[in-house]
């Protein structure tokens, strides 16, 4: 199936609301949508994850938005994120099955690599783009390494530990980091909708802030 998202509409920043439930999926993803994102990530071992992306995509629907699963890490898992007519899957790991089905069925695929190896394995089965993770095993000399032997114009995204600061993302992104994925320091279920949108704003602010910079250079 031939995509029908083009990325260079969305922020390229994925938001990752692990442990967010069905009750409150609706309200945190309008708050996230309301500061500028459009990439939400449910991963499945959230409570009641499948009910909740369905919820998202009932809600919003995926002509805008790319709403879907993290920690998808096997085809049965693949199969029932699909079958809730979601658009975007993300992997810890690097299934190349999971990865060919999710892209046949037309989601954007961000697959988790950390070697070489893996990283043209992904592309090869369709990946979308890239996941660093967890970005501080690969590091800022590890991600300039790879980035150099990766076909122009892979999107690479790392996450884990990334912050609302340029002093956190403005070195990756001078590397050549397409954009983020964003967890615990966006998204905790013990936050409260105050405390996410404000996240949410810094996030979004600090993120422009690390491209203005990277334009002015």
């Amino acid at each position: 199936m031939k995509p029908t998202f083009d990325l260079t509409k969305h922020l390229p920043l994925i938001a990752i609301i692990r442990g967010v439930t069905p009750q409150d999926v609706i309200e945190v993803t309008q708050i996230l949508i309301d500061e500028g994102f459009t990439m939400i990530e449910v991963p499945l071992n959230s409570p009641g994850a499948i009910e909740s992306i369905s919820k998202l995509v009932q809600q919003f629907g995926t002509k805008n938005y790319l709403l879907g699963a993290g920690t998808v890490t096997n085809m049965d898992l693949a199969k029932q994120v699909v079958g809730t007519g979601a658009n975007l899957v993300v992997t810890p790991n690097c299934n190349t099955d999971v990865i060919r089905f999710s892209a046949d069925a037309g989601c954007a695929v961000f697959t988790s690599i950390v070697t070489p190896t893996e990283a043209f394995a992904a592309l090869d089965a369709g990946a979308t783009g890239l996941k660093l993770f967890p970005v501080s095993m690969v590091g800022l000399d590890g991600f300039k390494a790879l980035n150099s032997v990766l076909p122009k114009g892979t999107r690479c995204y790392p996450v884990g530990g990334i912050d609302a600061s340029v002093a956190s993302m403005n070195p990756y992104v001078k590397i050549g980091a397409a954009g983020f994925g964003l967890g615990s320091a966006l998204y905790k279920p013990t936050m409260s909708m105050a405390e996410i949108r404000t996240q949410a704003k810094a996030f979004v602010a600090q993120y422009k802030l690390c491209l203005n910079n990277i334009s002015h250079a």
